[in-house]
Order: C-alpha cells, then structure tokens, then sequence
C-alpha cells in the first residue's frame, strides 16, 4: 500500500521509495545488491519491501532495471 492509514508512514512503499530514490539519484548507476545495502545504511528494511520500491519506482518511470544495474531515468 502506497499511504497507509493504519500504519506508521515510515513503513510505506511511498516513503520507503523515496530513500531509495534518493540513493539512485545520487549514484545515477548502481547495482542492484549495492543499492540495498546503501538504502540499509540510512533505513533498515526487508528485501522484499525493497523490490515493492523498485518496483514503484519503474511503474511512474524513475527507474529501469538492467543487466541487474538500477539506471535513473532521464
């Protein structure tokens, strides 16, 4: 769920993405191992909340994922 209404804010895709945004703007290229970890750094989070981001983030096209590369889009 995007913006929860019976959860903690800081527990949404909405927000969660937006870390990991962050962290793609910043490298412009990265792998996809390396940007979790980098995203753990500043907010722990679960693997599979991770890719719920990242896949957020290629629907409103702000990402594309190749060759296990995360790539900002332009």
């Amino acid at each position: 769920m995007l913006l929860p209404d019976n959860i903690a804010p800081e527990d949404s895709i909405y927000y969660n993405g937006a870390i990991v945004l962050q962290v793609v703007q910043r490298e412009r290229r990265i792998s996809l191992t390396d940007l979790f970890c980098e995203v753990n750094k500043h907010k722990t989070i679960s693997f599979s909340l991770f890719l719920l981001c990242l896949d957020w983030l290629y629907l409103i096209d702000s990402v594309v994922i190749q060759n296990e590369e995360v790539i900002l889009c332009s």
